[in-house]
């Protein structure tokens, strides 16, 4: 998943942002709402964004751009433990609410709950393509019932589509979702992953729709 992080505390903004490298996200991080300007416009699966930021409030942050019908999932990070806070927050358009301090390995668990059930991620846990079956919770895929290893990025690409089964998503979008601004990557990296993934699940799982992007899961453009 390609995640915006907003956290102005510069220790656990860090060490979210290193965690969830690992974990095999992508994450753009920002100290405050400014910030995040700059990135206007690029596709996000989910935010997670502090409450009291130095320059404003995460939740209004959150509320005016769901007044914009913008629905990428909002995970809110605060100390903030009141249930009037939570009930405030999940009625401007959050969809998860955690409480610091919390453990990283529960904010990635909640990630993948908010990603199965929100519009971004309308796959299941688990989604078949014809002989390919993707595991998003396990981060994996199988062709007639047998693991295939995938690479990190492999993965990223695979997810990326999945989660967005049945729509085709622009290339140029595909490799904000996959590669963030890594500038030093070769032009061509998103089509050396699309061709490794088609080697190893087969020519048929992934669509190019000329001149538009890729698609798996077929449907109308």
């Amino acid at each position: 998943m390609r995640l915006l992080l907003i956290e102005d505390d510069p220790t656990l903004g860090e060490g979210l942002r290193d965690f969830l490298r690992a974990d095999g996200h992508r994450v753009d991080w920002c100290a405050c709402l400014a910030d995040t300007e700059a990135l206007r416009g690029e596709p996000y699966d989910a935010w997670l964004v502090d409450w009291q930021l130095p320059d404003g409030s995460g939740l209004d942050w959150v509320a005016t751009r769901r007044i914009r019908g913008d629905k990428t999932p909002a995970l809110m990070l605060t100390a903030r433990d009141r249930l009037a806070d939570r009930v405030r927050g999940l009625d401007a358009g959050l969809d998860d609410y955690l409480v610091k301090p919390f453990a990283p390995e529960e904010l990635a668990a909640r990630l993948r709950a908010v990603s199965r059930r929100s519009g971004a991620g309308a796959a299941q846990s688990r989604a078949a393509f014809g002989p390919v079956e993707v595991d998003l919770a396990a981060r994996a895929a199988f062709v007639e019932g047998r693991r295939t290893e995938l690479t990190a990025r492999e993965w990223a690409v695979l997810e990326a589509l999945a989660l967005r089964a049945g729509r085709i998503v622009p290339k140029a979008d595909l490799e904000k979702i996959v590669l963030g601004f890594e500038s030093e990557l070769a032009s061509n990296a998103l089509e050396v992953h699309v061709s490794a993934l088609r080697r190893k699940l087969g020519r048929e799982l992934i669509e190019t729709v000329r001149g538009m992007g890729y698609r798996v899961g077929g449907g109308a453009p």
